[in-house]
């Protein structure tokens, strides 16, 4: 499987909790569709303390994995939103 650009997207998003709506990422999304995994290296600015915990209330939001080899947050659905 060919790796994801390193280039990357120019479009970024805020990406929060849909629970709590505190902003969780601000990442650089490809594609118009919706938001299912975030590449690590294309997270701008990251406010969580803990990877994959909400800073506000707590809930797990995504999961830790390797997507085509390369560290990746796969978004838990239902516990994100983005703008």
């Amino acid at each position: 499987m060919a790796k994801p650009n390193k280039k990357g997207p120019v479009k970024t998003v805020q990406i929060g909790c849909l629970q709590c709506k505190t902003p969780l990422f601000k990442y650089r999304k490809g594609g118009k569709g919706t938001l299912v995994k975030c590449f690590k290296e294309r997270i701008v600015e990251d406010h969580t303390a803990t990877p994959c915990r909400c800073p506000g209330c707590g809930q797990e939001f995504a999961r830790e994995t390797l997507i085509r080899g390369v560290p990746a947050f796969k978004m838990i659905g239902g516990k994100v939103h983005m703008k």
